[in-house]
C-alpha cells in the first residue's frame, strides 16, 4: 500500500514554498533600490546567482548536510541523499511522518531558505567584492554555517535540537547568522571609498519591502508544515510584529529627525519581521506586538550605534537581521507560551517556565553567533588569498555594474 499523502498539508506547503521564494527577489530589488544608480545590478545578481548555485549544492549535497542522518548531531551525513538518493515519488518526510508531505516539498521548501540566508549578508559589503570572491564566499559559508546550524537546530537529531532549543523559522539558522557574518564582513572588508549614502529609488525598496512582507507569510506560517490553529497564529502574528515594528520605527526616527521618513517605514517593517520570525508559533499576538514594538526600538538603535561607530554596513544588515534575529531568540525564550504551541515543552522566562529554557537560548544565540563571526572572518581572509577579495579603486568608482559586469541597470548612467 503506497503512503497515504496529506493533499491539503502538501498542496499548502508548495504555495509557502513558492512565496518564499518570491522573497529572493524582493531582496534584489529591496536591496537595489537602496544602493546607487552604478550599483543596482551588482548587488541584484548576488541575490538572484543564489537562486541558482545554492540549488545546485542543495542538490548534490546540501539537503543530506542538513536533514540527513545525524552525525554527533551536528551535520547530516553528505552521502545519503547526495543528489537526492533515496528519494522516490512515494517518499514522505520522515522528520514527521503524520503531515503526510512528499520529501520532495520539504526538499523544495526547506531550499528557499538556504538560498536566501547567505543573500542577507551581501547587502553588507555592498559596492565592494568581486564577483569571483562572492561565489566562493557563498559556497563556504553555506557549506560551514548554514548547513551545520540548520542540521543543528531543526534535524530532529540535531544536536541544538536535542538540547530543547526552539528556532520556528529562522532567528539562529536565517537572520541571526547571516547579520553577525554581515558585521564580520564588513570589518574584514574595510569602507568604501564611493559612499552611496543615498538610495537610488525608494520605489524599488518599497517593492521590495512589500515582495519580502508577502512572502514572510510563507517563511512563517509555513514553518509548521502543515495547517492547523498553530499556523494561523503565526500568519497573524507575522504581520502584526511587522506593522508595529514599522510605526514604531517611524515614530523614533521622526523624533529624532524630525520628519516622518517613508524609508524609515521600510526599514522597520523589515526588522519587525526579522525578529518575530524565531517565535511566530510559539506566542501570542500580544507578545507580538510587543516584539514589533521593541524591534523598531532596538534595531533602529543598532543602526545608530553603527553609525557612530564607523562600520561601512552599506544596508544595515547587521542592525536589522543580525540584531533582529538575536533578541527574537532572546524574546522567544522570555515568551515562549504553551498554550499558543502544545508542542513546546517548556514555557519561556516570563510565562511561567524558569530559567532553564532561557539560558537554553541565550547560549545557542551566543554559540551561533560566535561562530558566523569567525569562521566568515576568517573564510575571507582565505578566499583574499585565492582571489581579491575587495574590488579595485576604479572598478568601485566606475561602479560595479559596469566595472565587474558590463551591464547598467539604466543607459543614463553610462
Amino acid at each position: 500500500m503506497l503512503p497515504q499523502i496529506n493533499t491539503g498539508n502538501t498542496g499548502f506547503m508548495i504555495l509557502c514554498a513558492s512565496l518564499v521564494m518570491l522573497m529572493t527577489p524582493g531582496l534584489a530589488f529591496f536591496y537595489g533600490g537602496l544602493c546607487g544608480r552604478k550599483n543596482v545590478l551588482g548587488i541584484m545578481i548576488q541575490s538572484f546567482v543564489s537562486m541558482g548555485w545554492t540549488t545546485v549544492l542543495w542538490f548534490t549535497f546540501g539537503y543530506s548536510m542538513c536533514f540527513g542522518p545525524t552525525v554527533h548531531g551536528i551535520i547530516g551525513n553528505p552521502f545519503t541523499h547526495a543528489f537526492l538518493k533515496g528519494i522516490t515519488l512515494h517518499s514522505l518526510y520522515q522528520g514527521n511522518a503524520a503531515l503526510g508531505i512528499p520529501t520532495f516539498v520539504h526538499v523544495a521548501y526547506q531550499m528557499m531558505f538556504a538560498i536566501i540566508t547567505p543573500a542577507l549578508i551581501t547587502g553588507a559589503f555592498a559596492n565592494r567584492v568581486t564577483f569571483k570572491a562572492y561565489m566562493w564566499f557563498l559556497t563556504a559559508w553555506l557549506i560551514f554555517v548554514y548547513f551545520p546550524f540548520c542540521h543543528m537546530v531543526w534535524h530532529p537529531d540535531g544536536i541544538l535540537a536535542q538540547w530543547g532549543v526552539l528556532d520556528y523559522a529562522g532567528g539562529i539558522v536565517v537572520h541571526n547568522t547571516a547579520g553577525i557574518a554581515a558585521l564580520a564582513s564588513v570589518l574584514y572588508v574595510g569602507k568604501r571609498k564611493v559612499v552611496d549614502s543615498i538610495p537610488h529609488s525608494i520605489p524599488l525598496v518599497a517593492l521590495g519591502t512589500g515582495l519580502l512582507w508577502f512572502g514572510w507569510y510563507g517563511f512563517n506560517a509555513g514553518s509548521e508544515f502543515q495547517v492547523d490553529s498553530v499556523t494561523t497564529s503565526a500568519f497573524i502574528n507575522t504581520d502584526v510584529a511587522a506593522s508595529f515594528a514599522a510605526v514604531t520605527w517611524l515614530v523614533v526616527e521622526w523624533m529624532n529627525a524630525k520628519q516622518p521618513k517613508f524609508l524609515g517605514l521600510l526599514t522597520g517593517a523589515v526588522a519587525g519581521l526579522a525578529t518575530i520570525t524565531p517565535a511566530a508559533g510559539y506566542v501570542s499576538p500580544a507578545t507580538a506586538a510587543l516584539i514589533g514594538i521593541l524591534a523598531g526600538v532596538i534595531c533602529y538603535y543598532a543602526v545608530a550605534l553603527k553609525n557612530r561607530l564607523g562600520w561601512d554596513d552599506a544596508l544595515d544588515v547587521w542592525g536589522v537581521h543580525g540584531v533582529g534575529g538575536f533578541i527574537g531568540i532572546i524574546f522567544l525564550g522570555m515568551f515562549a507560551d504553551k498554550s499558543w504551541n502544545p508542542a513546546i515543552v517548556t514555557n519561556g522566562l516570563f510565562t511561567g517556565g524558569g530559567t532553564g529554557f532561557f539560558y537554553k537560548q541565550l547560549a545557542a544565540v551566543a554559540i551561533s553567533s560566535a561562530w558566523a563571526f569567525v569562521f566568515t572572518y576568517g573564510m575571507l581572509w582565505i578566499i583574499d588569498r585565492i582571489t581579491r577579495v575587495k574590488v579595485e579603486d576604479g572598478v568601485e568608482e566606475t561602479g560595479l555594474d559596469m566595472g565587474l559586469h558590463g551591464e547598467v541597470a539604466y543607459t543614463d548612467a553610462l
